[in-house]
């Protein structure tokens, strides 16, 4: 599917190579190590290594900023007012309106977190199909309801999207042309939704029984058949040293 996070899993790059195991580990500590520093000066260097690991994946950055944009849309609107009222330091006047660096810092610090954190996940679950990402932590030892819940989210992510794709084309289709939030349109966004959520729970119901019909729970987990080589163990401990400098710059 053209949507799905892991559509471009097939790219030759180093990091599409990596064993799933070690690039989940060493993403997973580079994120945490991105997300624990509080110093602005240091986000450049988080914005860096989250680049470094785009360019070295070979994945489009089209395909990037798309999966940033929505997140990061709703992240803006929550956090746009900082450099307002944040912060004794007036850096900017413009009329009644001042701009205060410690707001302008705390936004700049916000931003930068969370891009780097939210690349450095899609990175992780981009180069790899899914199903080997969730054998992956399973063999990490992550409980397998988590698994199997990441699974089913991400497959009914999908199917919610198709849904959405096919009711706003029957939508145009019968002439609803949105132009303005008026009383009608309200309404029928309104329906629209609705049904997009009766018709997912009861998608859901059905493939909850199917899965206890054929044991789900019941039966142990299947046996990975992965195998990390010495290219993997390097590139785990490169990674793990950068987010170990990362920490180390942040406590210094």
């Amino acid at each position: 599917m053209m949507h799905a996070i892991d559509h471009h899993h097939g790219a030759g790059s180093p990091v599409h190579r990596w064993d799933p195991r070690c690039k989940l580990v060493s993403l997973g500590a580079l994120a945490l190590a991105c997300a624990v520093v509080t110093d602005p000066f240091l986000v450049p260097a988080v914005l860096a290594v989250a680049a470094s690991l785009v360019l070295l994946s070979r994945l489009p950055a089209g395909f990037v900023l798309a999966r940033l944009r929505r997140p990061g849309a709703i992240l803006f609107c929550l956090v746009v007012a900082l450099p307002l009222v944040s912060g004794p330091t007036v850096l900017l006047e413009l009329g009644p309106v001042s701009l205060y660096r410690e707001g302008t810092l705390e936004l700049f610090l916000i931003a930068g977190r969370f891009t780097a954190v939210v690349t450095l996940a899609l990175i992780a679950f981009a180069t790899a199909p899914m199903h080997t990402s969730i054998t992956a932590l399973r063999a990490l030892r992550l409980p397998q309801v988590l698994t199997d819940m990441l699974l089913l989210t991400h497959r009914y992510l999908q199917e919610i999207d198709q849904d959405l794709s096919r009711m706003r084309r029957s939508a145009r289709l019968r002439a609803f042309a949105p132009r303005r939030p008026d009383r009608r349109t309200l309404a029928t966004v309104g329906a629209l939704g609705g049904s997009l959520l009766v018709r997912s729970h009861d998608r859901s119901t059905r493939v909850h029984r199917a899965m206890l019909l054929r044991g789900h729970g019941n039966r142990p987990p299947g046996r990975h058949t992965f195998r990390a080589g010495t290219a993997d163990l390097a590139g785990t401990a490169a990674a793990l040293t950068a987010a170990a400098a990362l920490i180390t710059l942040e406590a210094w």
